[in-house]
């Protein structure tokens, strides 16, 4: 049975068809619909459409021999499916929020569709046949817009009671900082967070949170991208801004490490195409574990930003 996949994201939507194989058999990104939750399940029940046409025969050129089986579809959203009240909670796509958004997309499209949160998603994609393949117990972060985590154990998604597991992006930055005689930052209390608390680890980790970081110090606003190469060119305030990032995301990860133990934490997201994160976080992070022996490999996603989306194919079993 073919399987679909939909990364639901704020600024695009990616979808992708997979045989049972993991095959790619089509994929397409569209903008996706900011702040309104109709034309959002419009244009996902579309993209499912257009998958649906490439790989059966109607579609034509990348027809499965497979004719009489629907393709399963499974959706990452930046949030989760509450258990209690069965309506989208945790969104930073906030107009999700307080609706029932698996349900409102299976009628749309005439089919059961499962969802998980994007990091799970991530999580599952790597754990399968990615960076984390092999491994007993699979930590994976999103670097981005955001900054979530998914935790796989066994091959399975752990969500936990509340649907909350890995939600490591709204825990406070461990041991925060305070100003030296040389001077530096008060970390305390930290940057406002949409939560509604103040120094969550996605206000410093995330793209947007390098960025402000990178304001505060040097008064000039830039992409967390420009930030990358002004520092490869030999900046030293952007140096200074990722070595800044680098420690805290060791200290955030950290604490994945104490709880957790896992046997290898995979990054995501726009941020883990930084370089340096590979060369310099492995010694960051042993340096803030508890054990003194930490060897924790830290990897780069496989299959880049489109981990999500075979994470999200992934959510259906295989065919008995």
């Amino acid at each position: 049975m073919p399987r679909i996949g939909i990364d639901l994201g704020g600024t695009k939507i990616e979808g992708l068809a997979l045989d049972d194989t993991g095959r790619e058999l089509a994929r397409r990104r569209i903008p996706a619909p900011r702040d309104d939750y109709r034309a959002t399940i419009e244009t996902v029940a579309g993209l499912v459409a257009w998958l649906d046409g490439e790989i059966m025969p109607a579609g034509g050129r990348r027809a499965t021999n497979r004719t009489n089986t629907q393709a399963s579809v499974g959706v990452g959203i930046p949030g989760a499916i509450s258990p209690l009240t069965g309506l989208v909670k945790n969104a930073n796509s906030t107009w999700l929020i307080g609706h029932p958004l698996d349900r409102d997309l299976a009628a749309h499209i005439g089919r059961p569709v499962r969802l998980e949160n994007d990091a799970n998603c991530l999580a599952l994609s790597e754990a399968a046949d990615g960076a984390g393949a092999g491994c007993h117990t699979v930590f994976a972060a999103i670097l981005g817009t955001g900054c979530g985590g998914g935790l796989v154990v066994e091959g399975r998604i752990v969500t936990g009671r509340h649907a909350a597991a890995g939600e490591w992006g709204h825990s406070p930055l461990p041991w925060p900082q305070a100003p030296t005689a040389s001077g530096g930052e008060d970390e305390r209390p930290g940057p406002d967070c949409y939560c509604g608390r103040r120094g969550c680890l996605e206000t410093w980790l995330s793209g947007p949170g390098l960025a402000q970081d990178h304001a505060r110090a040097t008064g000039n606003t830039l992409p967390a991208i420009e930030i990358a190469a002004l520092a490869a060119a030999g900046d030293e305030a952007a140096r200074a801004t990722l070595d800044r990032h680098v420690d805290r995301l060791a200290r955030g990860l950290a604490g994945v490490v104490n709880l957790l133990d896992p046997d290898v934490i995979v990054l995501g997201g726009g941020l883990s195409n930084m370089d340096h994160l590979y060369q310099r976080l492995p010694q960051r992070l042993a340096a803030w574990c508890f054990s003194p022996d930490v060897t924790t490999p830290i990897r780069r996603a496989r299959h880049g930003d489109s981990s999500g989306v075979r994470g999200a194919a992934w959510l259906w079993p295989a065919p008995c």
